[in-house]
């Protein structure tokens, strides 16, 4: 049943497949570049991605490939290992960890992510997304993709002097019809009708064929070819042979090997989870992924990708989003991409050469924007300030620091609200309600720890002396001793000393267990004297 649904599923995902091929190619060639690895290896790692964890995996939405909040982590150990070759080991290694986590089940963590701090990292994304490739609109292809973070490129008045010193004419009008023919086949009727020709690939072409009419006629519009693809262009099978590294493994006695492993297994772990949650959020069928699958997926995809040359994966938010933005129903749309790849790197790399960087800079603006509308925001601020303020403050973290930095911060202001509104939750009136109220009814929550005590011990002492009290168990399963004493207390000393009526009604005495024996006075029902 399942190969049946991904073969009845390739036709439509041909268009979502070609679209995440398109975002894909220069990301993985700007990763690898930035990792200080060979170009190769990042579309190695992309073709793994999409072919083997694509296959794998029962994510019908994300896409795998190599990942900009690795960068850092594979860059250093390269320099500190001395040699691609070596750092291939720790690759093996961290495929076998994936694959152990798997087998434990760690991929039950991504349920303890909140929904804010998800839609904040995505909006985060979208922002970043725009940021980055701002520049290559404007023709200034300093640094494709090689970090999660944009402060990490320098962005000081020396960035943009250069910056703004490099804008290409050529680059901004091609960025500005790519962006008309995208908004074009995303609006008008009959263009969307037209789903086996999405819009970023007429984008494409149309941009080529400008290009091209701009060299002819010697204009200084013409974009040269260091704001093309750049793609190592083989031109017999050994310089192919050549371009694929296989590991030293040598380096399984090297220690060092062994704690970059480990790392990028936690590292790409937790980014992997993190955008399987955020996948699945953007899936409009709203599908559950098995998050434990994926990480046995992406264990293996690093497996064989490590074998054969290529960099660490991960699942990536940039290229799942496009997916979803661009119609993807099944899994088949990922897979679709990595036969992309392979296909085009293989026999046409001449011709993917000739794709300006600004072209594919406008498709990823446009799904920059998709993920950051200002209708997303508006959302949360509805919502109140428990949802808004750690949805804000997942944005600026993760756009200011990096992917796993930023949703840690979002995750503690995110708990912080959780325990706060957990103090008040069990029960809490202020004084004015107590004073307007005849008879005060306290019903408990289900379940009532020590993070409730403050606002249940508030609660008893604004109640104004000759009141009338029910403090109602009836639906509570546990009580924690430290509120049962508390409670217990009120009830039998302080109450008689106010000449307050106290009915307790639900209590068990099978919270006899959690508290002290005299605990059991709690279930004596106190009336003052009349």
């Amino acid at each position: 049943m399942k190969n049946k649904s991904l073969i009845g599923g390739i036709k439509e995902n041909i268009p979502s497949g070609l679209v995440v091929f398109l975002v894909a190619l220069p990301l993985c060639l700007g990763i690898a570049l930035a990792s200080g690895a060979p170009p190769l290896s990042g579309i190695i790692s992309g073709i793994v991605g999409g072919l083997v964890v694509g296959f794998l995996s029962n994510s019908n939405i994300s896409v795998s490939g190599p990942a900009a909040g690795l960068t850092a982590i594979v860059l250093t150990a390269i320099t500190d290992l001395g040699a691609f070759e070596l750092f291939l080991c720790a690759g093996i290694i961290a495929g076998l960890i994936q694959l152990i986590l798997g087998f434990v089940r760690a991929g039950s963590i991504s349920n303890y992510f909140p929904n804010n701090v998800i839609e904040g990292m995505l909006a985060a994304i979208g922002i970043i997304i725009i940021l980055k490739q701002i520049p290559h609109a404007l023709g200034f292809d300093k640094d494709y993709e090689g970090h999660e973070s944009v402060f990490d490129n320098g962005l000081n008045f020396g960035y943009f002097t250069e910056l703004f010193g490099a804008i290409h004419p050529g680059a901004i009008i091609i960025t500005l019809v790519s962006v008309a023919v995208l908004i074009a086949w995303d609006r008008v009727h009959v263009l969307k009708r037209m789903k086996m020709l999405p819009g970023a690939l007429v984008a494409v072409i149309v941009s080529i064929i400008l290009n091209q009419l701009f060299k002819m006629s010697g204009s200084s519009l013409a974009i040269e070819t260091q704001h093309l693809v750049s793609l190592p262009v083989p031109k017999s099978f050994d310089d192919f042979k050549n371009l694929i590294t296989t590991p030293d493994f040598n380096g399984f006695t090297n220690p060092k090997v062994w704690i970059v492993g480990a790392t990028i297994a936690i590292v790409a772990s937790i980014e992997t989870l993190l955008c399987i949650e955020a996948s699945d959020r953007l899936d409009r069928q709203r599908r559950i992924t098995d998050t434990n699958l994926e990480l046995k997926a992406q264990g293996i995809g690093n497996l064989i990708s490590s074998f054969i040359g290529g960099l660490p994966m991960t699942s990536v938010v940039v290229r799942s989003s496009a997916n979803a933005n661009a119609g993807a129903t099944s899994k088949a749309s990922t897979i679709i991409h990595g036969i992309f790849l392979l296909i085009c790197v293989l026999s046409i790399p001449v011709v993917l050469n000739l794709i300006p960087l600004a072209t594919l800079a406008a498709v990823l603006i446009l799904v920059g924007y998709k993920l950051a509308k200002p209708a997303t925001f508006k959302h949360f601020w509805h919502l109140g300030k428990f949802q808004f303020i750690p949805f804000v403050a997942t944005v600026v973290a993760v756009v200011a620091t990096d992917l796993l930095k930023g949703v840690g911060i979002g995750l503690a202001i995110s708990v912080f609200y959780i325990l706060q509104g957990n103090m008040k939750r069990a029960y809490y009136l202020s004084r004015e309600k107590l004073n307007d109220a005849d008879g005060i009814t306290i019903k408990l929550a289900e379940e009532v720890s020590f993070l409730n005590k403050a606002a249940i011990k508030k609660t008893l002492k604004n109640i104004k002396p000759n009141s009338t009290v029910t403090i109602d168990a009836t639906n509570t399963s546990y009580i924690a001793t430290d509120v049962l004493e508390m409670i217990q207390d009120f009830a039998n000393i302080h109450a008689k000393e106010a000449d307050i009526n106290v009915e307790l009604l639900g209590f068990k005495t099978s919270y006899r267990e959690y508290a002290r024996s005299e605990d059991s006075h709690i279930l004596v029902t106190h009336k003052r004297a009349m």
